[in-house]
C-alpha cells in the first residue's frame, strides 16, 4: 500500500485529504510492538515525505510566480483541507509511539522532540497554524510587488541593488532613497500584517498554555540546548567583541572612500574605485562556474550540484512577482533539493548559491538516513552546513579553479566575505533582540510606533559608524524589510550560533582543507540522530555563546583583513 506514494501519480498537487487518509488511517489502528515498530517506523516516513514533498513543490509554485492565481488557490486549498487534518494525524502518530514505550535504534532526538510536539499540540491550533501560512504568503505579495521604475524601465528593488556598487555616488544616493521610498509606501500594509500575525500567535501559545509565545516557540523549535539567557549572552558577546571591529571596518571604509560621514549608500561601493565584481553574464554560466567550485571542493559534492543542474532543481534569476529572497528546499520523495534565489549580476548572487548549496548538499548526505525522521536537522546546525559551504568554497573562487575571477579578484572576494560575515553580527543581535522584545512586550508590539522605537534602539546600540541623519525613518522601519520577523519568528539567531560553527570549520580548514570539508560532510550525514553539541562537535566546532569562543573566529577574519 505505502509504495505507491513512492512514485505519485501526475495529479499529486490535486490531492486532497482524502487521498492521504487511508495511510494514515492505516498507521493509527495497526498493532505497534517490538517486531512491527520498524515497519512501521518505514510507512510513517514515506507518508511524511509524500506530505512534505507536496507542500515543498506548492510553495515553490507560489513563491517563483506570486502572481499565479491557480498556484496560490491550490496552496491555500491544501493549507484549508490538508495542512491541519495531517498535523492532526501525525500527533496522533507520534502519541501511539511515546506511549508504546518503544525506543528505536538512534531515534532518542526524535523521541524527545515528539515529546515536545505533544506539549504543544492543541486541536483548536490547527486551523490557526494554517492561517498563519497564509499570513506569509500576504508579505510575500506585499513585497514581491515592490517595483521602482529606473533608466526607463520598471524594475524589483532586487534589480536595482548594482547600482549600490556603482562609483557615482549621487547616482547610489537617488537609487537608494528611490527604493526606501518603495519601501516606506506600503509601510502601514506591513504594519496591519504584522498585527494580525501577532494576535494569531499570542492565540496560538494562550491555547498551548504558554505565557507568551516566545515559551512557545521554544518548544516549538526543539531548543534544548540553549535558552533565551543565552540568546542575550550571545548578543552581550557581538557587543563585546565584533561591534568595535565592524566600527574600524566602517570608519576604515570612510577614510578610504575620502567621506565626511559614511552613508547607507556607501556601504556596496568598492572603497578603493574599483570597478563592482561582476562574476557572471548569463545564469547558465553562473550555474557552470559554481559547479566547478564545488568540484574544486569536493568532487562528491560538485556531482551534487550537477545533478540539480540537470533535474532542473534551480530557479535562480530575479524577474518581478517572485518572492524575494533565496531558500532551499527538499523533495523527499525523490531525495532531492531546489535551490530558488534572486540572482542580478553581483557577488552576493555567488554568496548565496553558495550558501544555498551547502543546504542541498546537506539534503544530499543525509538521504542514506532510512527514515524521514532522521533526514532532518536542527535549523541552527543547517546554517552550518550552509554558511561553512561559503568558507569551504573561499579559496577556489578563481579561474584557476574554473571559478569567477582573476586571483586578486578572487581575494578580494573572499575579504568581502569575512568583512560581510563581522558585519553580520551585530545586525543579528538587532533582529534577534528585536523579536525576544517584541514577544516579551506584546502589548507595546501591537503599536507599531513602539515597534520602531525599539527597532532603532537595538539599531544604533548595535549598528556604529553609518551616518542616518535625516533617513530615520527608514532605519526605525528596517524591522518591516527582514522577512524572518514576520514569517519565521525567532528563526535568525541560528544564523549567528552557525556562522560562529562556520568560522571555526574554517579556521581548521586554514590548516588541512581536505580533514576539514571530510568532517563537515560527515556531520551533515547525521541529519537529526544527535544533539546540537554533537553536530558541531562532528564538523569540528564547538557550540556557544562565549566572548571568548567569539573572539578566536573574529580575530582571526580582522587578522585576515588586517584591522
Amino acid at each position: 500500500m505505502f509504495h505507491e506514494l513512492k512514485n505519485p501519480p501526475a495529479d499529486f498537487l490535486d490531492w486532497k485529504w482524502e487521498k492521504f487518509e487511508p495511510y494514515a488511517r492505516d498507521l493509527i489502528e495497526r498493532p505497534l510492538t517490538a517486531a512491527t515498530v520498524d515497519e512501521w517506523l518505514r510507512d510513517w516516513s514515506d507518508l511524511g515525505d509524500a506530505l512534505e514533498e507536496l507542500f515543498s513543490r506548492l510553495n515553490v509554485a507560489v513563491t517563483i510566480n506570486t502572481a499565479d492565481e491557480a498556484a496560490e488557490a491550490r496552496f491555500r486549498a491544501a493549507l484549508d483541507e490538508i495542512y491541519p487534518q495531517a498535523m492532526a494525524a501525525d500527533q496522533q502518530l507520534k502519541a501511539r509511539l511515546l506511549q508504546s514505550g518503544l525506543k528505536p535504534a538512534r531515534f532518542e532526538i526524535p523521541l524527545r522532540n515528539y515529546r515536545d510536539d505533544a506539549e504543544l499540540f492543541r486541536e483548536e491550533n490547527l486551523t490557526l497554524l494554517s492561517e498563519e501560512q497564509k499570513l506569509g504568503l500576504e508579505y510575500d505579495q506585499i513585497a514581491g510587488k515592490q517595483t521602482v521604475e529606473w533608466d526607463g524601465k520598471e524594475i524589483t528593488l532586487t534589480q536595482l541593488r548594482p547600482v549600490y556598487q556603482e562609483t557615482d555616488r549621487a547616482r547610489r544616493e537617488q537609487a537608494w532613497r528611490l527604493a526606501a521610498g518603495r519601501q516606506l509606501a506600503d509601510r502601514e500594509a506591513f504594519n496591519d500584517l504584522w498585527v494580525r500575525f501577532f494576535k494569531l500567535r499570542q492565540q496560538i501559545a494562550a491555547n498551548a498554555g504558554k505565557s507568551d509565545f516566545r515559551s512557545y516557540r521554544w518548544v516549538q523549535f526543539h531548543r534544548h540546548d540553549y535558552s533565551p539567557a543565552d540568546c542575550q549572552t550571545f548578543r552581550d558577546a557581538i557587543e563585546q567583541v565584533i561591534v568595535p571591529l565592524a566600527a574600524r571596518i566602517y570608519e576604515k571604509r570612510r577614510r578610504q572612500l575620502g567621506l565626511e560621514s559614511l552613508r547607507p549608500w556607501d556601504l556596496d561601493v568598492d572603497p578603493q574605485g574599483l570597478p563592482p565584481l561582476r562574476p557572471y553574464q548569463t545564469i547558465d554560466e553562473l550555474k557552470q562556474k559554481t559547479s566547478a567550485v564545488f568540484h574544486a571542493v569536493d568532487d562528491t559534492l560538485g556531482g551534487y550540484f550537477d545533478t540539480m543542474i540537470r533535474e532542473n532543481l534551480l530557479d535562480l534569476e530575479n524577474r518581478k512577482n517572485k518572492a524575494p529572497g533565496g531558500y532551499c528546499t527538499a523533495f523527499p520523495i525523490r531525495q532531492r533539493p531546489f535551490i530558488f534565489m534572486n540572482a542580478v549580476g553581483l557577488h552576493d548572487d555567488v554568496q548565496t548559491l553558495l550558501h544555498e548549496g551547502g543546504h542541498s548538499f546537506h539534503v544530499f548526505e543525509a538521504a542514506s538516513l532510512p527514515l524521514g525522521q532522521l533526514r532532518g536537522s536542527p535549523i541552527e546546525f543547517a546554517e552550518v552546513a550552509s554558511m561553512g559551504m561559503e568558507f569551504l568554497a573561499g579559496p577556489y573562487l578563481s579561474r584557476e579553479h574554473g571559478g569567477f575571477y582573476s586571483e586578486e579578484d578572487a581575494r578580494r572576494a573572499f575579504n568581502e566575505h569575512l568583512e560581510r560575515s563581522l558585519l553580520f553580527w551585530p545586525y543579528m543581535a538587532v533582529v534577534d533582540g528585536f523579536q525576544h522584545w517584541a514577544y516579551t512586550h506584546p502589548e507595546e508590539a501591537l503599536n507599531s510606533a513602539a515597534c520602531d522605537e525599539a527597532w532603532d534602539a537595538l539599531w544604533q546600540r548595535f549598528m556604529v559608524g553609518v551616518d542616518w541623519s535625516g533617513l530615520e525613518d527608514v532605519r526605525r522601519t528596517g524591522w518591516q524589510r527582514k522577512l524572518h520577523i514576520f514569517q519565521i519568528p525567532f528563526y535568525y539567531v541560528e544564523y549567528g550560533l552557525a556562522q560562529l560553527g562556520a568560522g571555526q570549520v574554517w579556521r581548521n580548514a586554514l590548516t588541512d582543507q581536505s580533514s576539514a570539508v571530510r568532517a563537515y560532510r560527515s556531520a551533515l550525514a547525521l541529519g537529526n540522530s544527535v544533539g546540537l553539541p554533537q553536530l558541531f562537535a562532528a564538523a569540528g566546532a564547538r557550540f556557544a555563546f562565549d566572548a571568548a569562543t567569539l573572539q578566536s573566529v573574529a580575530g582571526l577574519m580582522a587578522e585576515r583583513l588586517e584591522l
